[in-house]
């Protein structure tokens, strides 16, 4: 038979593991890296994607890239066991550049699992890089993505979050366009990514785990 401290322990413990939990399927969105970029500049855009489901794994990945400020140059990294695709759009306004005249800019970019032994299985996650530029003076570039599963089910990454408002549940990707002087010295992601983001919940975490011990303690004391 457990004693009480026993018993504290054991719930403290199943508590801190379900709000760590909570906190990691929270943050589990695909996103983009990096959140900040200086105008002008070509980027390396890497998308991460987590599987969140239990059973399914990710076969698909749709990025939509932006045409209202379309970019220029869009090129691919190769991603081993998947294969790419890369659709470009007539625009209504060409881009000036040093090389002259561009009327066509790359407006989605489709990764696909060569098998299912490829594809990113549940618990996991992989990343998918794209070089891309030159980046808009200012204002923030938003990249819906669409992610597909084994079992057909689709995941919309496609809400704007809004000033003032909360984090919406499909968040879709973004950049903000900065100088460099304005820039995050520390960047991984989107705020909705960062792992620092969850420091304060877990340091919460650890002091409701002490404040049971130290309840338990005084209580086995007072038995005793």
């Amino acid at each position: 038979m457990k004693t009480p401290l026993q018993r504290l322990l054991a719930t403290a413990a199943a508590t801190g593991l379900l709000v760590l939990a909570a906190a990691g399927a929270a943050s589990a969105h695909v996103t983009v890296s990096p959140a900040t970029a200086a105008p002008g500049s070509y980027a390396t855009l890497t998308f991460k994607v987590p599987t969140e489901s239990d059973t399914a794994s990710t076969t698909r990945l749709a990025v939509y890239f932006p045409t209202d400020t379309p970019l220029a140059s869009v090129s691919v990294q190769p991603h081993p066991g998947w294969h790419f695709k890369v659709t470009t759009t007539k625009l209504a306004k060409p881009i000036t550049t040093d090389d002259g005249q561009v009327n066509e800019a790359v407006s989605e970019v489709l990764w696909t699992a060569d098998s299912p032994a490829t594809a990113i299985r549940p618990g996991e996650f992989d990343m998918f890089n794209v070089s891309a530029g030159p980046l808009p003076g200012s204002g923030t570039l938003t990249f819906k993505a669409l992610q597909t599963y084994s079992d057909h089910s689709v995941v919309r990454w496609i809400d704007v979050a809004q000033p003032g408002q909360p984090e919406p549940d499909h968040p879709a990707p973004t950049v903000t366009i900065a100088a460099p002087s304005a820039a995050p010295t520390a960047v991984t992601g989107t705020s909705s990514g960062s792992g620092d983001s969850r420091t304060p919940l877990i340091l919460s975490i650890v002091a409701l785990v002490v404040a049971v011990l130290g309840a338990g303690l005084g209580l086995v004391r007072r038995r005793s």
